[in-house]
């Protein structure tokens, strides 16, 4: 039902500890999504006392129904990822995105900006993931390969354009979390406005580049980077020879429709950051300093 009523909702998107901090008031009969694996975070949970305090309606992804955040929403949204053991979680943050993308195409049909066809088209490339995710698990061996190369490293930057640049967040996040190496990633545009600087044949430069709008953008901060020595290792479906660049490594995807695109790259991004780990003998699921559930602000 709330699907309905706030399908016309504008959308925002904050930092949930600075939520409380904006001058901005909240917008009138608005709907607040918050996302958190263990649905115990104390700066989410505060903010989400906020919206609610503020006529807020809530909807929370979460994958612990039981947890306080889900009690206290209006809606939850399980991700159903299953026990979530290791602490740099990313089987729930696979699922996050897929329960965002169902939550998405929901309000399109209630919004009427995509037609019923449309829905079914996307809705048949998300079942679609699973089995591309499976023929990039059966490589293994080489990201165990690559892997062997990045744990030489001390720093390691990420590249990606557009929602590429999100997973190369998320990549550059797995491999400080539970390998320590030293990793940032960047917006790929922003790379002449400093991060350029840092490069030379020490640093390892992951390229998330699926061959989209964005791709030969994206290949011409490549070049950039291969000029200076950097050791390119390109996450794409697109074949090397569109590239014009000399490659440390190619992981080849299969090919899908952008809508489901941040789902599969997140995965070789995980492995690179697991079997780092793994070579450099570090505990995967229990990294040191970091907790499972971050319960103070």
């Amino acid at each position: 039902y709330w699907i309905e009523q706030f399908a016309r909702v504008p959308v925002e998107i904050d930092i949930a500890s600075e939520l409380r901090y904006r001058e901005a008031p909240l917008p009138e009969d608005g709907l607040a999504v918050f996302v958190s694996q263990s649905g115990e975070t104390a700066d989410t949970l505060a903010t989400l006392r906020y919206c609610k305090a503020g006529g807020q309606r809530i909807a929370s992804i979460v994958n612990v129904r039981t947890s306080t955040i889900a009690r206290e929403s209006h809606a939850a949204l399980p991700t159903l990822a299953g026990p979530e053991i290791g602490v740099a979680s990313t089987k729930a943050f696979t699922c996050q995105l897929s329960v965002l993308a169902c939550l998405a195409l929901a309000l399109g049909r209630a919004r009427g900006t995509i037609s019923e066809s449309k829905e079914q088209e996307m809705v048949k490339a998300l079942m679609e993931v699973p089995r591309h995710i499976s023929s990039i698990i059966r490589n293994e061996q080489q990201f165990v390969t690559i892997a062997q190369e990045l744990s030489k490293a001390r720093d390691v930057l990420y590249l990606g354009r557009g929602t590429s640049y999100a997973i190369a967040l998320e990549g550059a996040l797995k491999l400080k979390e539970i390998s320590y190496i030293h990793a940032e990633g960047y917006a790929a545009g922003e790379l002449k406005h400093g991060p350029i600087a840092l490069i030379d044949e020490n640093v390892p430069v992951i390229v998330v580049a699926p061959e989209d709008a964005l791709f030969e953008k994206t290949v011409s901060n490549m070049q950039e980077v291969a000029a200076r020595g950097g050791k390119i290792i390109l996450i794409s479906n697109a074949s090397a020879d569109k590239v014009s660049c000399g490659l440390a490594a190619h992981i080849e995807m299969p090919a899908s429709p952008s809508f489901t695109t941040p789902l599969l790259y997140a995965v070789p991004t995980q492995l690179l950051a697991y079997h780092t780990a793994v070579v450099m003998g570090t505990d995967v699921d229990q990294p040191r300093n970091l907790a499972k559930s971050v319960t103070v602000e």
